[in-house]
């Protein structure tokens, strides 16, 4: 085992906190504490095999776990889009180009030092996640927040085998 997986560990470590990111109201970046604890809720309540959230007193309504859903899911689908196109681009490791993509999503500004080398198209991978990562959830969550879409008639409902 070489060395240097401690500070792999600690670069994963910071990875995970810099994508969950700050409060709701303030300007720091990432998926919002709120978002990562609601989806933490859900997940209790799924394993206890509650039909409803419940949160200091209160029940949480089901587009509300679904908004969360959607804003975790397009996260990560857009780090790991742009991790996916560093490694092709760039001879730099995973944890290397992981920290530096989920550093530009959240908008943190951290730096394993990779980002003066990286290629002008990697560069700009950065920039354009840093841009999507500041506005993009703030943006996505609002936008199903404001757009309900109500059907004239239901599909018939199906059970698909999870897990």
């Amino acid at each position: 085992m070489p060395a240097d997986r401690g500070g792999a560990g600690a670069l994963l470590i910071t990875d995970v906190l810099m994508f969950i990111g700050g409060g709701s109201a303030g300007t720091a970046g990432g998926i919002k504490v709120t978002t990562f604890a609601l989806l933490a809720f859900v997940m209790l309540a799924e394993v206890r095999g509650e039909p409803n959230v419940h949160v200091l007193g209160r029940k949480l309504p089901r587009e509300v776990h679904r908004q969360a859903l959607t804003v975790v899911l397009v996260g990560v689908g857009l780090v790991f889009a742009a991790c996916l196109a560093l490694l092709v681009l760039t001879p730099f490791s995973l944890d290397a180009v992981l920290f530096e993509s989920v550093s530009a999503f959240s908008t943190v500004g951290l730096s394993t030092g990779i980002t003066g080398q990286l290629p002008t198209a990697g560069q700009l991978i950065l920039v354009v996640l840093m841009f999507t990562g500041r506005v993009g959830p703030i943006t996505l969550a609002s936008a199903l927040a404001l757009r309900e879409r109500t059907r004239r008639y239901d599909l018939p409902e199906e059970r698909p085998i999870v897990g």
